[in-house]
C-alpha cells in the first residue's frame, strides 16, 4: 500500500476541492460536533453518574484523534511555527490541551482547575468556522470594522460613565447607587435595555434620566449592526469581483462571466479551441 506524500497530505487536510479533502472535512466536522456534544452531556450530573466512564473513554478517543490531526497539520504545512501561533493553531491546541493538562491536576484541591480544563473542550466548536465559506466574509467584515467599532465602543463607555456619575450624584446610597462603579453598572444594564431591576432610581429626575438612557440604548444597538452590515456588503462585492478585469460576477461564481478568469480556487477551464 502506497503511503501518501507530504504534498498529498497537505492537499487532503488544507484543501477541500478534492474527493479525499471533502471526505476529511466532513469526517472532522462530525468529530467536532460529537465531541462537543459529549462534553456538554458530561456536565449533566445524572448522565455523568451513569455514563461517566463511557464519556471519559470517548473523550480520549477524540483527544487522540485531534492530536494526530494537529501533528499531521504541523508536519505538512510549510511554516509550522507560523501555523502553531496562528488563530487556527491556537484553536486546535485548545481542542486537545485540556485533556492532557487535566492529567497533571488529579488532586482534590485542583478540582476547579480540572473542571475549567474540561469545560475548555467546547472551544472545539470554533473549528467549525474554518469549514464555513460564508464565515470568511463575516471575519473580513469584522476586521474591516474594527476601527469604527472601537470608536463606537469608546463613545458608549463615555456615555455610561457620564450617566453613572450623574445618577450617583442624583440618587442616594439607600437607593442602591452606593458608588460610581455601581452606578456605571446600572447605566450599562439600562443603556443595553437589559434592566435587571436590582438597582432602580426613585427620584423624578433619576427616572427622567433613565428614560433618556433607554432611548439612547435603542439607537446604540443599531449602530454596530449597520457598520458590520456595510462591511459585509463590501466584502461580498469584492469576493464576486474578477481579479483580472474587475467585472462583478454572480454569487459563488467560479469563473468570470466577462473574461473567463478562474477565481476562488477554481481550476482553469480546459482549452477547447480547435
Amino acid at each position: 500500500m502506497k503511503l501518501a506524500t507530504r504534498q498529498e497530505l497537505y492537499d487532503i487536510i488544507f484543501k477541500s476541492d478534492t474527493r479525499l479533502g471533502k471526505a476529511f472535512d466532513i469526517f472532522l466536522l462530525w468529530a467536532i460536533v460529537i465531541s462537543v456534544l459529549i462534553a456538554m452531556l458530561d456536565s449533566v450530573p445524572a448522565l455523568n453518574g451513569k455514563y461517566g466512564f463511557l464519556f471519559y473513554f470517548i473523550e480520549w478517543v477524540f483527544t487522540i484523534l485531534f492530536t494526530v490531526e494537529f501533528i499531521i497539520r504541523v508536519y505538512v504545512i510549510p511554516k509550522p511555527a507560523k501555523f502553531i501561533f496562528s488563530f487556527w493553531g491556537i484553536v486546535d491546541l485548545l481542542a486537545i490541551l485540556p485533556a492532557y493538562l487535566s492529567l497533571l491536576f488529579v488532586g482534590y484541591h485542583y478540582f476547579l482547575i480540572v473542571r475549567i480544563f474540561r469545560l475548555l473542550r467546547v472551544f472545539r466548536i470554533l473549528r467549525l468556522v474554518r469549514f464555513n465559506r460564508e464565515a470568511t466574509v463575516l471575519i473580513h467584515a469584522l476586521r474591516a470594522s474594527t476601527f469604527k467599532i472601537s470608536i463606537f465602543l469608546s463613545t458608549v463607555v463615555t456615555i455610561v460613565v457620564i450617566l453613572g456619575t450623574v445618577m450617583y450624584v442624583i440618587e442616594s446610597p439607600e437607593h442602591g447607587f452606593t458608588s460610581i462603579p455601581q452606578s456605571i453598572y446600572w447605566a450599562v444594564i439600562t443603556v443595553t435595555t437589559v434592566g435587571y431591576g436590582d438597582i432602580v432610581p426613585h427620584t423624578v429626575l433619576g427616572k427622567f434620566i433613565s428614560s433618556f438612557a433607554m432611548i439612547i440604548g435603542y439607537a446604540i444597538i443599531a449602530v454596530p449592526t449597520g457598520i458590520v452590515t456595510v462591511e459585509m456588503a463590501k466584502s461580498t462585492e469584492r469576493k464576486n469581483s474578477c481579479p483580472g478585469c474587475g467585472y462583478k460576477n454572480p454569487t459563488n461564481a467560479n469563473f468570470c462571466s466577462h473574461c473567463g478568469e478562474p477565481f476562488f480556487g477554481a481550476k482553469p477551464k480546459a482549452d477547447t479551441t480547435p
